[in-house]
């Protein structure tokens, strides 16, 4: 039959009496599979009159109450119900929940502006801000969405994750359980837009672009270079981009142009100052290799932590680029380790705890850190933060290029480089795409480190290979003895694990490309950031540094959990730029990095000297 109906199609006259032969039944075409969700959009009002779009997705088959699991976006909602259960729903939908997602204020069909301001005003009922309009929201969907059992929980990951965490200021009393996954809590300090001060510039560019070119769309910046590192680098200061790119309709970026230190343009909007008593059951979730967000969800906890009379905050962490907890993920990036790490966080670990809070079934969840340790591929609890044993030492930075537990000789000499802004140390390999254009930055933080091998602008400090594990659980910091012959400066530094040269087997005739993939003696980034000099003694009263006095440098490589398994070296590295990723300094004192004029840009002579060192909290 499949030959007639072709030579028909084709106009082909066929011999014998085709119009004889029996006809098949016409085959019905298939019914389009129904949703496992109904789907409603409604307008939600809050109490200055605003109505924020909100979309209310019911479990089809609902036969009773359930509680609503509520989530806060700027990226938009959907526009229909999924065709099936999204995978990091399967785990909560076997309990089942009302759905519900809310673009917030000022996005898409949501009145208002949408300024990205994190600031909170209890105690002033006539002020709006992201902790009323969810307080609001609550009280609307718990008096009018039919059949919910009047118990909200609130989860997200990154801006949805702050949304979620903001709720927590003023609580409404239907709130029963938040989980804020990769929020954050301080602009300027360590997480989207600055660390430690130094400005996010490629992230800031592309992330402030999507949310606020365009109030309709998530928009994505366009680059007129294939390599942004070029492109960065020809704009020259960055406030050309704001100049001739944005022209004013990126009111954030503009404002991080010019509020350059740590006033309260920032510190008003530190939203956690203003938690008290922990009275809502809370699961904070972070990503050791998270490259948006991975301090914020530890500050929040260390911040419940204070004052948590009924334990009910928790941490979860594990070694995940930002939300790869809410995929299966088996692999730090290239890096396979085989466990669905991913997969065990949402069902053993996040379905429950939403059980136990929203519907009261299963056992109640354990508080403290749990904690995904990387190196040994295992789950370990840890009742406090740093783990109880842990033992502060030192790790020294040799001008031979070596790298010990042994402090150094008397008279140890520095090791120099020189800095040129002209030629920053590119963040990961090049050609570098967009920020959202490839899947090249989900995984940067986790890429071998050797392609920067032979510039000669960046240091390396390696260690013997460890004769024993080494497990480092807590927080780690870098302590440099570096002067700069400049008048202003940054350290970045980074603590790697070395693989072995022979970690695997190579295939007999591997495929073009292939060799390079090896994981033999990959250069496995630990923990990275940078300082910047102005802020040494004051992050709201910069000061520029005195040429080539040797100073003080503590760069914070915050909270990590892993095993530098036997065999394996260690490796400290240290530069000064780290392009287009964090924009540069001139290495010229100026009042405004973010403002200075090309002229400012000059070379520098850096040394790191002898008392340079990592501080590990080791494992016994």
């Amino acid at each position: 039959m499949r030959k007639v109906v072709a030579a028909l199609a084709a106009g082909v006259a066929l011999a014998g009496p085709i119009a004889a032969r029996p006809q098949a039944a016409p085959v019905a075409a298939p019914a389009p599979a129904l949703s496992p969700y109904t789907y409603e959009e409604v307008m939600v009002p809050m109490r200055d009159g605003a109505r924020l779009q909100t979309v209310i997705l019911r479990p089809r088959n609902q036969t009773g109450p359930l509680p609503i699991l509520f989530s806060r976006t700027p990226y938009g909602v959907p526009d229909s119900a999924p065709k099936k259960t999204p995978g990091n729903q399967v785990a909560l939908d076997r309990d089942g929940y009302i759905y519900v997602e809310q673009s917030m204020r000022g996005r898409f069909k949501s009145d208002g502006v949408f300024t990205l301001s994190t600031a909170v005003h209890p105690g002033d009922p006539k002020q709006v801000d992201e902790s009323t309009d969810a307080y609001d929201s609550i009280d609307w969907l718990v008096k009018n969405v039919p059949q919910n059992s009047g118990k909200v929980g609130m989860w997200g990951v990154s801006y949805p994750g702050f949304a979620a965490a903001i709720a927590l200021i003023g609580p409404h009393p239907a709130l029963k359980a938040v989980s804020p996954q990769a929020a954050w809590v301080d602009y300027w300090q360590s997480d989207d837009l600055h660390r430690n001060g130094a400005l996010r510039l490629s992230y800031a560019t592309d992330w402030l672009a999507m949310l606020q070119l365009d109030k309709t769309q998530d928009t994505s910046f366009q680059y007129d270079r294939y390599d942004t590192y070029d492109w960065f680098l020809a704009k020259g200061p960055v406030e050309q981009i704001d100049k001739t790119e944005f022209k004013g309709k990126v009111p954030m970026f503009t404002a991080l142009l010019d509020h350059p230190n740590h006033d309260a343009f920032y510190t008003d909007q530190r939203w956690s100052d203003r938690l008290g008593k922990t009275t809502v059951p809370t699961l904070n979730v972070a990503g050791y290799w998270d490259q948006e967000d991975p301090s914020g969800s530890w500050q929040i906890y260390f911040k419940q932590a204070q004052n948590d009379p009924d334990h009910l905050a928790t941490m979860v962490a594990g070694p995940w680029a930002h939300g790869w907890w809410q995929r299966p993920t088996n692999a730090l990036g290239p890096i396979p380790y085989g466990v669905p790490s991913g997969t065990q966080f949402q069902e053993q670990i996040q379905a429950p705890f939403f059980a136990y809070w929203l519907h009261g079934t299963g056992a109640k969840p354990t508080t403290g850190v749990k904690s995904f340790r990387s190196g040994s591929w295992a789950w370990k609890s840890y009742t406090a933060w740093p783990a109880a044993g842990t033992k502060p030492t030192d790790l020294y930075l040799h001008a031979d290029g070596s790298l010990s537990f042994k402090a150094p000789a008397p008279g140890e000499a520095c090791r120099d480089y020189v800095s040129d802004p002209a030629n920053p140390v590119p963040f990961r390999a090049r050609p570098m795409s967009g920020t959202y254009l490839s899947p090249d930055w989900s995984w940067w933080e986790a890429a071998d480190q050797r392609f920067l091998g032979g510039r000669p602008d960046v240091l390396s400090y390696t260690s013997a290979p460890l004769e024993k594990d080494l497990t480092v659980t807590g927080h780690v910091l870098a302590q440099l003895a570096a002067s700069t012959s400049g008048t202003d400066s940054d350290f970045v530094v980074k603590l790697i694990d070395v693989y072995p040269d022979n970690q695997v087997q190579n295939a007999e005739s591997p495929k073009p490309g292939d060799y390079a993939k090896s994981l033999n003696g990959y250069q496995l980034p630990i923990a990275m950031d940078v300082r910047r000099g102005r802020f040494l003694a004051s992050d709201t009263n910069p000061q520029p540094l005195v040429p080539g006095k040797v100073t003080r440098w503590e760069v914070a490589l915050r909270e990590h959990d892993h095993v530098f398994l036997k065999g394996h070296r260690l490796m400290v590295q240290v530069q000064s730029s780290w392009f287009p990723v964090i924009d540069r300094n001139p290495q010229r004192f100026v009042p405004n990095i973010a403002r200075a004029k090309a002229g400012d840009f000059v070379k520098a002579t850096q040394r790191v000297c002898a008392g340079s060192k990592i501080v590990l909290p080791v494992m016994p």
